[in-house]
């Protein structure tokens, strides 16, 4: 967000959000999310400024955390108004510009690969018509016809009378300019598809990129927390002040220390421990990982378990499924951000009433934090120009940062200390007080021959996130992954039976694609084998009614990267999510005592119409890394809800040495597919499967229950 800046001090202004300068020019733009006008606030997603110096910057919702997406959107933009790439800026919008008396942004969360397929074709539309606008405003501004001017490289437009002139050159027209319904495609492939340069880079690498972590406040004061040690407990009683700090705040579900800096509030914090007293969980069983182990178990035992949901069925699979019984464990697991929970809160008074409270957060879930503000007393009443949110760089999110419980924490210690709050979770308090992705029992029944699956009876046993979130337990996140597979498989069902636990649940990368495919991909393997078939051969059989399925299983087999892998140290995965289609391929060797490692990983993924392919790789990349210490090394076990994990001591992440070879081959969808599928989620679910495929190849061992290697440390070579 464009700032002035005095020292370190971040002051957002209407003079600065709208780009300094007189001559700039901001264009709410309609996203197609509404009829109407540009200016209908239902519709209106994005800006787009241009500024003085021919400058075009992109401000939206959706949340830079490190996958690209704020460049990804801008070359959209920039291939409707034909800018060149140095052009081209990006922004993250705030929560309520009725601040600055522009309409509203519509909804801002970013999660799921959403972004890119959910914004690309209302922005390109938007900026088509934003493209019409210019064309207009230089006809006004310096004659001629609007089909008479053209939009030329670099910003500018062209008249065969007039010549070139910048959009800089015809701002002052633009209000006067209708705002048509709709207008067409440049129909040009300049920006969309090219490997350009990620716009937050450079500022990430000099160090001027800004975090939540890096916000810098007049009069500030830091703060840290400590929770129960058992999850979901309360605080019954603390000390009202503790050596060393300006204030001890009671939080209700945890303890607040506000200090001189961060390091001094965490220090004190970890000091309270003993002397705080908490109301612990009534039942204990409901957050201790053996009893829910137990209790799963149960549960795919039963005929008929509670709540029972059969989510698809088709045919008679009962009485075909006699190959494979197998039941698949994929363990709780941690977000594990690089920038633990953070939020930088100022409550303004004015008569000894609230009048303002300003954020500035590392947030994926923007438009909750109105509501979460008001959730606290004496906020209720706030009206939406009474809260302003800034949005900063994350440092990792992997949906962890959609939740809302360090911004409650945050209000409150700011409305309670009357003085700009900065509160920092320590990493022992992030890694046990997170949103933990649900543990899940997978168990698949199989049966089929040479031609394919004839029966599959696929149970998912899992804790539910929406039930706890106070929605309804049939959550159709527990069988992403599992249900609408592109196998021709004509008898099947799939059902799933909620897991009843108090653990704070939240959406992890991939979510329910990153424990079903697993279970999907891992039995698929496990009945090609049992019936002496290659697995990719036998899955290519089952797709012959999805032609994109197909090329990409097809492209993998064909790879030199592919049949350049041992055949005995190699195994693959297959998904269909997230509207793209991934195949994985990985070679393993063995390491260190009884151990492995992948030493090469091969993707084919295709993403339907490709914004930027360094992105797509990264993403992929990116995947394979998550994907790979997580199954090989992390899960997350409680006894009576003590969380047992605390640190990356004990929950490893990769190292360089363990990072393999990563290549990746983009292909194009159906030539009729014009819309991008995601790829932020996609890089993670097969890479479980794949490497236990290839375990079972190079040990005869077939695993089932992940991590591979519980109990991994990072002082471990």
């Amino acid at each position: 967000m464009s700032a002035k800046r005095t020292t370190d001090t971040m002051v957002l202004d209407r003079r600065s959000f709208l780009g300094g300068a007189a001559a700039a020019v901001l264009m709410p733009v309609t996203l197609g999310f509404a009829a109407g006008r540009a200016d209908a606030a239902a519709a209106v997603g994005a800006y787009i400024r241009i500024d003085a110096s021919n400058t075009v910057t992109l401000i939206t919702g959706q949340t830079e955390m490190g996958q690209g997406i704020g460049s990804g959107l801008a070359q959209i933009m920039a291939e409707e108004l034909m800018l060149d790439w140095a052009q081209v800026r990006f922004e993250h919008a705030p929560v309520n510009p009725a601040l600055y008396g522009l309409p509203g942004w519509g909804l801002q969360l970013t999660g799921g690969s959403t972004s890119t397929m959910m914004w690309y074709a209302p922005l390109r539309s938007a900026s088509a018509i934003a493209a019409w606008r210019l064309r207009a405003a230089a006809a006004l501004t310096f004659g001629g016809l609007v089909e008479q001017w053209t939009l030329v490289a670099g910003g500018n437009v062209k008249h065969a009378s007039y010549g070139v002139k910048t959009f800089a050159s015809v701002l002052g027209k633009v209000a006067s300019t209708p705002v048509p319904g709709s207008a067409p495609f440049a129909g040009t492939k300049r920006i969309v598809g090219q490997r350009v340069r990620r716009i937050d880079l450079a500022a990430k690498v000099d160090g001027s990129a800004k975090f939540g972590m890096d916000v810098m406040l007049p009069g500030m004061v830091f703060a840290s927390v400590v929770h129960c040690p058992a999850l979901t407990g309360t605080v019954k009683s603390c000390p009202t002040r503790a050596s060393g700090a300006l204030a001890v705040v009671n939080l209700g579900n945890a303890v607040g220390v506000v200090a001189s800096n961060t390091w001094n509030a965490m220090r004190i914090a970890s000091t309270l421990q003993s002397k705080i007293t908490w109301t612990l969980p009534a039942n204990p069983a409901l957050l201790d990982s053996g009893s829910l182990a137990s209790a799963a178990q149960a549960l795919q035992a039963a005929a008929t378990p509670a709540n029972l949901k059969v989510f698809e069925t088709a045919g008679s699979p009962d009485g075909k499924t006699g190959t494979i019984d197998a039941t698949y464990i994929a363990p709780f697991l941690a977000h594990a951000c690089m920038e633990v929970m953070n939020a930088t809160v100022s409550v303004t008074k004015t008569n000894g009433a609230v009048t303002l409270v300003e954020l500035w957060l590392p947030t994926q879930g923007q438009s909750f934090v109105p509501g979460t503000v008001r959730s606290v007393p004496g906020l209720a009443n706030l009206a939406d120009a009474q809260i302003k949110v800034n949005s900063m760089l994350c440092g990792g999110g992997f949906g962890r940062k959609i939740e809302q419980d360090y911004v409650l924490q945050a209000v409150k210690l700011a409305l309670t200390v009357g003085k700009p709050v900065k509160l920092t979770w320590s990493r022992p308090q992030d890694f046990k007080n997170d949103k933990y992705r649900p543990y899940a029992s997978m168990r698949v029944r199989l049966g089929g021959d040479a031609n394919g699956i004839g029966g599959l009876v696929y149970r998912n046993v899992s804790a539910s996130i929406s039930f706890q979130q106070g929605a309804n337990p049939e959550d159709t996140g527990a069988v992403a992954g599992a249900v609408k597979l592109p196998y021709a498989i004509a008898n099947r069902r799939i059902e799933f039976a909620p897991l009843p636990t108090a653990i704070p649940l939240g959406y992890w990368r991939s979510v329910g694609e990153s424990y079903n495919t697993f279970a999907i991909e891992s039995a698929i393997d496990e009945l090609a084998l049992a019936l002496n078939q290659d697995p990719i051969d036998y899955r290519l059989r089952m797709l012959g009614a999805d032609p994109r399925a197909s090329r990409v299983l097809q492209t993998l087999k064909a790879s030199p990267r592919y049949t350049g892998m041992a055949a005995a140290k190699r195994g693959a995965a297959f998904l269909k999510g997230f509207n793209s289609y991934v195949a994985l391929a990985l070679e393993i060797a063995p390491d260190n005592g009884s151990r492995i490692r992948v030493t090469k990983a091969h993707y084919v993924i295709d993403c339907g119409l490709v914004i930027n392919p360094d992105a797509v790789e990264a993403q992929m990349q990116g995947g394979l890394a998550h994907g790979l210490y997580s199954a090989l090394y992390n899960r997350v076990t409680f006894a009576n809800g003590v969380p047992q994990v605390q640190n990356f001591s004990n929950y490893r992440v990769l190292t360089a040495r363990d990072m393999p070879q990563v290549t990746v081959d983009i292909i194009e969808g159906d030539p009729t597919t014009t819309m991008p599928g995601g790829v932020g989620e996609t890089g993670v679910p097969c890479v479980a499967p794949a490497l236990a495929n290839a375990y079972h190849r190079l040990s005869g061992t077939r695993v089932r229950e992940l991590p591979f290697y519980p109990g991994a440390t990072m002082s471990e070579d």
